[in-house]
């Protein structure tokens, strides 16, 4: 019976969607066109076959692996055909597969190990994530590694000199280079934003930043001996001195992974136990610049745009580091963005590439500064103004100039809320009449991880379950993370700004002028109706987009 007639047996799909599957799955076999196409997921096909073949079915979300059994198995055969020893049985070894009929891999890897192997139908994607979490990402790549290692007495290099040392790591170059692809490939899967390469007395630690938090990643313990091979072949892949080891280094990658264009950022600091690592990645293809993905709410979106129509002026946006300030001020300019508007940027660095903005790269070391770029680039005509973010009194002074020849100008600022950007730049030597008459509006923004759709509970809250200064009395139902599949257990997917705008008004324009404190102009918006960031943060647990703890970790309790 072939496999087009085992789905339609276990009603799996129907004849209609069959005869369209074959029509369409030219040299690919019929049950993979079938869960490309939608018509059926991988379980119901992997469990159909699993009947149709006396074999059983595993979910192997929990499941517990055997990882001395695994360590028996040769991990490059392991990874290249994504099979996971699971358990003993009765003299054998159950094996979990996601392809019942790749017999060659199963006939391959147990005459290699030398166990009699008895099959269980799982998941790929479930296979693959166990194998990486026992074996490390890159496993079958350190055991290449090893093998050369072994072959070539490495540990003698630590003596030589600086050009032999390159030299045998260069020796290692393939296999090092597939190890860090694979590095690269995992933290694109996972959407990470950076990935960190700390060293540490005798061990190398990567973790990945995702939605905001860091996650450890598990390697194999072999992969400490080829730190520095690692390290030189990001350096070569940016191309900075490999040779120098004793001071900070920032370079960029541009890469094509899968098809899809990735800018790499890539900063290293010389430290105890070795060189500090984090490349921070940005991928253009997921990006989306729209100010309706942005997060704000219906009454804040309008006065947002509202700011972003005015002739002139300053329109500041605040945070931390990856707060999300880039993706507003993009989202902003492609709502302004058209034939008739002349925008130009000054950024460090250009992040993303967009058409229609003509676009600046800093480079301080030549004297291609914001405030040195804002300078000429007035001479160009333009329109609207991005500045990358103001560091320094000079560059201010620039912003607050360029709005008062009739510019309506975008930047940053590192300030907590959005009060203390009027301080901040009374504090960088700007004149506080300069800064009353020119910054229209300032946005301090957060980013919190949205709850999974697939897997938010809800749940009735208490008293204990929400923070003392968010609103009484409590809703009926609230939601919480449970944790899936779909977002690797952690129960949230994805991330969500949350904000506070503060529209210049008189009465903030005379404070500013006044030199009064970011507090009492905070003080003096909570009178006149501003939403703070923990208020904002609010609506959207009462919306079920996350949670009270998220709001918590980025926020501090207010109490008026």
């Amino acid at each position: 019976m072939d496999i087009g007639e085992i789905l339609l047996l276990q009603n799996v799909v129907s004849r209609e969607q069959l005869q369209l599957a074959k029509q369409n799955a030219g040299a690919k076999r019929l049950d993979h066109q079938v869960i490309e196409m939608g018509l059926a997921t991988e379980d119901q096909v992997l469990q159909a076959l699993a009947t149709e073949l006396g074999m059983k079915y595993v979910d192997l979300t929990d499941a517990k692996v055997d990882k001395d059994l695994l360590n028996r198995f040769p991990a490059r055969e392991i990874f290249r055909h994504t099979l996971l020893p699971l358990s003993r049985r009765n003299g054998s070894v159950v094996i979990a597969t996601s392809d019942p009929f790749d017999l060659e891999a199963l006939d391959e890897i147990g005459s290699l190990s030398g166990f009699r192997l008895e099959p269980v139908l799982a998941r790929h994607e479930d296979i693959a994530r166990h194998i990486k979490e026992q074996l490390g990402v890159g496993g079958d790549t350190i055991g290449e590694l090893v093998a050369q290692r072994a072959e070539e007495d490495v540990e003698l290099l630590e003596g030589l000199g600086e050009a032999d040392g390159e030299l045998a790591e260069m020796a290692q170059a393939a296999s090092v280079v597939k190890l860090v692809n694979e590095l690269l490939i995992e933290a694109l899967n996972q959407n990470t934003s950076d990935v960190h390469l700390e060293p540490q007395d005798g061990a190398l630690v990567v973790r990945f930043r995702v939605d905001g938090l860091l996650r450890v990643q598990p390697l194999s313990q072999e992969v400490n001996f080829f730190q520095a091979a690692i390290i030189s072949r990001l350096k070569i892949m940016a191309k900075l001195n490999i040779a120098e080891k004793r001071l900070p280094q920032d370079g960029r990658i541009k890469l094509r992974i899968h098809g899809r264009e990735i800018d790499v950022r890539m900063s290293i600091i010389p430290m105890m136990h070795g060189e500090g690592v984090v490349l921070r990645i940005l991928d253009k293809g997921r990006m989306v610049f729209d100010l309706k993905n942005v997060g704000f709410s219906d009454e804040m979106a309008k006065t947002f745009r509202e700011l972003l129509d005015l002739p002139h002026g300053i329109v500041l946006v605040t945070g931390p580091t990856g707060s999300g300030k880039t993706t507003t001020l993009y989202s902003a300019l492609n709502e302004i963005k058209s034939p008739s508007v002349k925008i130009i940027t000054v950024e460090d660095p250009v992040e993303y590439q967009t058409p229609g903005i003509s676009q600046i790269q800093v480079h301080s070391k030549i004297g291609l500064t914001f405030a040195a770029g804002l300078r000429s680039i007035l001479r160009h005509d333009p329109d609207v103004i991005l500045i990358g973010e103001i560091r320094d009194g000079e560059t201010a002074n620039s912003a607050i100039q360029a709005s008062l020849t009739g510019h309506l100008v975008f930047s940053t600022l590192h300030t907590n809320d959005a009060s203390g950007a009027f301080t901040r730049l009374v504090d960088m030597g700007v004149e506080p009449y300069l800064v009353a008459s020119t910054v229209e509006g300032v946005l301090a923004q957060r980013l919190v991880r949205v709850l999974c759709p697939h897997c938010k509970a809800p749940f009735r809250p208490t008293d204990d379950d929400v923070p003392a200064d968010f609103p009484r009395p409590l809703p009926e139902k609230l939601f919480r993370p449970a944790g899936c599949r779909q977002c690797r257990d952690s129960g949230y997917k994805g991330r969500q700004g949350i904000f506070e705008l503060l529209r210049t008004d008189e009465g903030v324009r005379q404070l500013c002028v006044e030199r009064a404190s970011a507090v009492q102009i905070h003080s003096y918006g909570l009178r006149n109706g501003l939403t703070t960031l923990r208020q904002d943060g609010w609506r959207k647990v009462l919306a079920g987009i996350t949670t009270t703890d998220e709001v918590s970790r980025i926020t501090k309790a207010e109490y008026h």
